[in-house]
């Protein structure tokens, strides 16, 4: 009975929570697992390798502290169970880390490996692009890499991969790393060092300088290990002059050659799961892709040819049987010119793949296949003349495919709109309803000091949390908002009309031409944006304003409240050795300001504290409401360790201003001024601070139409609510001569304009944008700038956005506390519609009750097709009604754009001629309730039986105006002055 019971209680001990003073409520801890139930959808899972869990925030992860969920946890069959009313959890006891084939999760339709963890063992060939990185992108602009690319720049200060190794045998070990060292950024062509770590101690390696970016190169270093896994890191620390590609590394005997592909590191694909193509071992010709829209993960195997092999371990067949195996693939005109069905060979057995529309165009194909109990290699072969088709991925047993919903990217710079759509990356939001964030990377963080997390030698340590929400993409997007904390909620003001030009302007020129003729010709103004000429010495850099053009920068603020106007300034982060400024900013910075690329400037690392504090002293001299910090191209960076360097500096500009006002997500080392990639330390901390500014994109058509994709597609997949478009794009394509001459090199140059058409349709799109914000480069924007239809259209919509702010700021409070932002594709309020999701480039919701569907074309009157969410739709300008889930054709012409009110929603507008007086807009008979929030409290509206009640907040009585919205078309005005039941029958 004894020898029975010790080892039962040892069990137990592995998977009971332990008592609630020593763990976070909602705890269970299995071993050197842990898990944290904090809502029904999401599930910490952390593994701590020394057992020491780590409970403080960190730079991501600000809130644990949700509210009380129930769930159950049991063992079962040797797996530890966690179950809620959305989610099951399983995790193999005493198993270790977290991989592909010990922690699964369940939801209502899916079943899932939210881990993959990558162990190179002796001889292994360690990709870099599969380890974990830090500050870096993976690239593939060179040839000679193998795998999905390799590991660019280690350029900054802090940048550097780690990879897991696993000794199978103690004693010398050779740490070979395979790279090239061609001319860097700086523009040198040398030896290159870097700091390579084992288990947290480090050694600085030569690396020696290549033909060129495309001479691939080895070098290694010698190391004694013992028996069983080590961290092994190769980082640029700040005595390392880095600038190299590193594509792999292995970790060898003293005999043994640097692998090849077929002995690549990879985790296993789980029975039961759809596992991604990229992420098995891949030989012969065929390479690993990204260059076709569509796909899941991070590429797809591209046109399989004769001599390659594909092969994925699965893992956790229950029992020897025949079972479902399906292919996601494209098939179109292949290398050899065919466009016919293929022949795939699934371990031998040869399937047939239809032909696809082309590339983009994704299928899948479903076979029965035998595999054996237990783990297996499931091998893709081709015939020897090839298969020609693209596998994206490989599902067992499963048929669920893991693909995004929207995407992010640091910013739009250089989108023309006439080269295809900016690749974006993805986020929270996956068709099969979850994602794993994984925060092991990220920094602790108490609410003012990121630090790095400690370094746990060989231990492995794991923390990230696992969402498994199904269809129910808003409870992510409030359980997202909880842990990371919400989207920004600007002033009200923010969410009015800005006028904002890169061109040569004084203040006497916006306080005696440029305000005037706002108000001369009936158009509002709330933000007036200063760009970057305002500077002395240097335009571009320079940090005190030009007196010749601002005599008195504090006067020029002044003078712009008094007009009820905010403004803010143009930043670029670097400055020049001759700047008045620099001596004292280098004396703050104890010296170590470091030459940047451009002639005679220093940039500052805002990781390190006393060059940001250098930094954000030049701030001081600048009176302006806000700053607009421009990192498109200065080399200024942030060497701090789990934080992303966007995020970071920007969190320091909303101390200084409220919030910030710039690009995000990344770096300007992670992509350059056009990049776009994601950081591991990911896009969650942004949104906290930042108004998202979108770069420079060109005046196009096409750019027009693909920024009503990008907008909901960045807020759902991130949580940002607050993004800012260039209204008019920023570069011009167009040549037609604008309205103002300036000088540039003592030339007399003419603005350039848009044509009236697109100038028109493009401010229509901004007056429902979260942000609207006319923005050139030498261009018109304004609507007295235009002909007189043109004039009338800009007018009239930018007059509706200023209406539109006590409805637009109502939105960004509710995004703000549940996560939902305040544009939105269709699919976060009707999941379950396939037009919600096939749609999200031509339309958006604007909150839940309007609905946007803009005008893309060219022409005095254009179309557009819409689909019609369930319910009823009243076009806002025609009263025309369309009954939901339909599809219409909706012609406009440049008075007019299709927008629509859903019935039983409210919209709340400023009344006409008053900042005060409000209109509100209801369906005749519907039931609705509207919150209207101001910085004074909330309103309540309800409608029932006709009958309207407002229940006032108390510094908030005015005057109201209902207009209702009958079901034939027409609609009829009540002014209810001040009484608070309204009788609208």
């Amino acid at each position: 009975m004894r020898k029975t019971l010790i080892p039962l209680l040892a069990l137990l001990s592995l998977v009971l929570p332990v008592p609630s003073t020593a763990q976070p409520t909602g705890a269970v801890v299995s071993g050197q697992a842990r898990f944290q139930v904090l809502s029904p959808t999401l599930v910490r899972t952390e593994y701590a390798g020394d057992g020491g869990f780590e409970n403080a925030p960190t730079y991501n992860v600000v809130n644990r502290s949700l509210p009380r969920t129930a769930y159950r946890s049991r063992v079962q069959d040797g797996w530890l169970v966690i179950t809620t009313s959305a989610l099951t959890l399983r995790y193999r006891v005493g198993s270790g880390p977290f991989r592909a084939d010990n922690l699964e999760l369940r939801t209502r339709d899916t079943t899932a490996s939210p881990w993959r963890r990558v162990v190179c063992a002796t001889g292994q060939l360690c990709e870099a692009e599969d380890q974990q990185r830090e500050g870096m992108l993976v690239a593939t602009e060179h040839a000679g890499y193998t795998g999905a690319g390799f590991v660019a720049g280690f350029s900054a200060t802090g940048n550097g991969i780690t990879a897991t190794v696993n000794a199978t045998s103690a004693g010398r070990h050779r740490v070979v790393v395979r790279y090239a060292n061609g001319q860097g950024g700086d523009g040198k062509h040398e030896n290159r060092t870097l700091s390579l770590g084992v288990d947290g101690r480090a050694r600085q390696i030569t690396v020696p300088a290549t033909a060129d970016w495309r001479d691939w190169k080895l070098v290694e270093t010698e190391v004694d290990l013992t028996a069983g896994e080590h961290r092994v890191t190769l980082v640029k620390s700040a005595a390392d002059s880095g600038n190299v590609n590193v594509d792999s590394l292995a970790l060898l005997t003293a005999d043994q050659a640097f692998p090849g592909t077929p002995q690549r590191a990879v985790d296993d694909c789980r029975f039961g799961t759809t596992c991604e193509a990229e992420n098995g071992a891949l030989t012969g010709a065929t390479t690993i892709a990204d260059d076709h829209a569509g796909f899941a993960g991070t590429g797809f195997v591209a046109e399989l040819v004769g001599g390659t092999r594909l092969s994925h371990r699965i893992t956790g067949v229950p029992a020897a049987g025949t079972y479902p195996v399906t292919l996601r693939y494209a098939n179109g005109v292949g290398g050899d010119g065919k466009h016919e069905p293929r022949t795939v060979l699934l371990n031998g057995q040869a399937i047939t793949v239809p032909e696809t529309a082309d590339w983009t165009t994704w299928a899948t194909t479903t076979v029965q296949l035998p595999l054996p109990a237990g783990t297996s290699d499931l091998v893709v072969t081709c015939p020897s003349g090839g298969c020609h088709v693209n596998l994206d991925t490989i599902g067992v047993n499963s048929g669920q495919q893991h693909l995004a919903l929207g995407g992010y990217r640091r910013s739009l710079d250089g989108y023309t709109g006439t080269s295809g759509d900016p690749r974006l990356f993805p986020g929270l939001l996956y068709r099969d309803g979850w994602y794993l964030l994984d925060d092991t990377v990220s920094a602790l963080y108490n609410g003012t000091t990121a630090t790095p997390r400690p370094d746990r030698g060989a231990r492995p340590y794991q923390d990230g949390y696992v969402f498994g929400y199904g269809q129910d993409v808003k409870a992510a997007l409030g359980d997202l908002a909880r842990l990371t904390g919400g989207p920004k909620l600007l002033p009200q003001w923010a969410y009015g009309v800005w006028y904002s030009e890169y061109i040569d302007r004084t203040a006497a020129d916006y306080r005696d031409r440029v305000l005037p003729a706002f108000r001369e010709h009936g158009v509002p103004l709330d933000v007036l944006v200063v760009d970057t000429d305002f500077k002395a010495r240097n335009t571009w850099n320079g940090w005190q304003f030009d007196t010749a053009k601002f005599p008195d920068p504090q006067g020029f603020l002044d003078w712009a409240h008094r007009e009820g106007l905010h403004t803010t300034l143009n930043i670029h982060p670097s400055i020049q050795g001759s700047d008045p400024a620099f001596a004292k900013a280098q004396g703050i910075a104890h010296g170590k300001l470091a030459r940047g690329s451009c002639d005679d400037c220093y940039v500052f690392d805002w990781g390190d504290p006393d060059q940001l504090r250098a930094y954000l002293e030049l701030h001081r001299g600048l009176p302006t409401d806000f700053w607009w910090l421009d990192w498109c191209c200065d080399g200024s960076s942030s060497s701090l360790r789990g934080v992303t360097p966007d995020s970071w500096i920007n969190e320091q500009y909303a101390k200084l201003g409220g919030f910030a006002f710039s690009r995000g997500f990344g770096s300007l080392q992670a992509g350059g001024y056009s990049g776009s990639g994601p950081l591991p330390t990911g896009p969650w901390a942004e949104k906290r601070t930042t108004l998202h500014f979108t770069g420079d994109t060109s005046s196009t058509w096409g750019a027009l139409k693909g920024t009503i994709g990008y907008t909901s597609a960045e807020a759902a997949s991130t949580g940002m609510s607050a993004i800012s478009h260039d209204i008019g794009g920023h570069n011009d394509t167009t040549g037609l001569r604008g309205s103002e001459t300036y000088l540039d090199n003592g030339q007399v140059r003419y603005t350039t304009k848009l044509p009236d058409d697109l100038y028109a349709r493009w401010v229509q799109l901004g007056a429902f944008q979260p942000i609207t914000r006319l923005h050139s480069n030498h261009s018109d924007r304004l609507p007295w700038q235009y002909g007189p239809a043109a004039q009338a259209s800009a007018t009239k919509f930018l007059n509706l956005r200023e209406r539109l702010v006590p409805y637009l700021y109502t939105l960004a409070e509710q995004a703000n506390r549940t996560g939902v932002p305040v544009v939105r594709p269709a699919y976060l309020d009707y999941p379950s519609s396939p037009e919600a999701y096939s749609t999200v480039d031509s339309q958006f919701l604007l909150g839940p009750d309007v609905l946007v569907a803009p005008i893309t074309t060219p022409g005095e009157v254009g179309s557009t097709r819409v689909w019609f969410p369930p319910g009823r739709w009243t076009d806002y300008f025609t009263g025309q009604v369309y009954q939901g889930n339909s599809w219409a054709t909706v012609s406009a012409g440049w008075d007019s754009m299709p927008v629509f009110l859903r019935a039983g929603g409210m919209l709340v507008e400023r009344s006409e001629g008053s900042s005060d007086a409000l209109t509100v807009h209801v369906t005749a008979g519907a039931r609705a309730d509207f919150t209207l929030y101001e910085d004074g409290g909330r309103t309540r509206l309800t409608q029932r039986d006709g009958i309207l009640v407002v229940q006032q907040a108390k510094a908030a009585e005015r005057d109201w105006t209902i207009v209702v919205h009958r079901a034939d078309g027409s609609s009829r005005v009540v002014h209810a002055g001040r009484r608070v039941v309204v009788d609208l029958r």
